[in-house]
């Protein structure tokens, strides 16, 4: 849980960041599906970075679970820009993609760069601490061309993080996410998802955490989705924090399992 700023923090944003010795603790939205109810400090950038992740066992609209997608690079760039906001662009990576065609039976390959998006996250209260905090980010979607792995259409949504703190050491998270996705041919229709997550530190450098994830898509044609995370973080030094786990399916419409690998910076 974020520590108390001192009472000059405020007073911060972009172009006069807050002093490196009054930061708050790092606080990422990865790697677990509940984004941070905390911002970036104003003045200070972010990249929280994707390093390789895999997903085995994606259903396709027939039922068939031999898909397999790898994805390379993906970054989350962000940027303080006041005491209680920061921007967000994200891009998906390079994404590498197996999926069986219903035509011949074989397994075909697809690649190509993934999607952009654009997200402000603005914290209501608990920022700078507190034994709850909470935070809305709207994002949208950008209408790349379509390829292989983009539909080209433009999408959206709303992000609400909570945060609570627990007994010393322990942590508790949830989210409520509302998608406007676009499906072939149908067009546009919503999606909904929640999560929840248990924190706990290990200690000063290792963290942990457990999650269970769920989505309902009815445009889909699946059923909803069930996800039980489990992952593992390590502040290799200040500011600098590896995280690795893995989601596992626990429906079957959920991928079987996506393990990953990824890295956060602060500047």
């Amino acid at each position: 849980m974020a520590e108390p700023l001192p009472p000059t923090g405020g007073r911060h944003w972009l172009l006069d960041p807050v002093p490196r010795e009054h930061l708050r603790p790092l606080a990422a939205d990865r790697p677990d599906q509940t984004e941070s109810a905390y911002s970036v400090d104003a003045g200070h950038v972010q990249f929280e970075m994707d390093v390789a992740k895999a997903t085995f066992g994606t259903v396709a609209a027939d039922g068939d679970r031999s898909g397999r997608e790898l994805v390379l690079g993906g970054i989350n760039a962000k940027m303080g820009l006041t005491h209680r906001s920061d921007l967000q662009w994200v891009y998906d990576g390079q994404v590498f993609s197996w999926s069986r065609s219903e035509s011949t039976g074989r397994m075909e390959q697809r690649s190509g760069a993934g999607d952009l998006q654009t997200r402000l996250k603005f914290n209501l209260w608990g920022n700078d601490g507190g034994p709850t905090a909470l935070a809305l980010m709207p994002y949208v979607k950008w209408p790349l061309s379509a390829s292989h792995v983009r539909n080209g259409h433009a999408e959206g949504g709303l992000i609400v993080p909570l945060a609570i703190d627990l007994a010393p050491g322990w942590s508790l998270g949830g989210q409520t996410q509302i998608d406007w996705v676009h499906y072939d041919p149908a067009g546009h229709g919503l999606e909904w998802a929640n999560t929840v997550t248990l924190g706990r530190d290990f200690t000063d450098r290792w963290a942990g955490f457990i999650e269970l994830a769920a989505r309902v898509a009815p445009e889909s044609g699946l059923d909803w989705q069930g996800q039980f995370d489990l992952g593992f973080t390590c502040e290799i030094r200040e500011g600098l924090q590896l995280d690795f786990g893995c989601y596992f399916g626990v429906t079957r419409s959920a991928p079987d399992y996506i393990p990953f690998l990824g890295l956060t910076w602060r500047y």
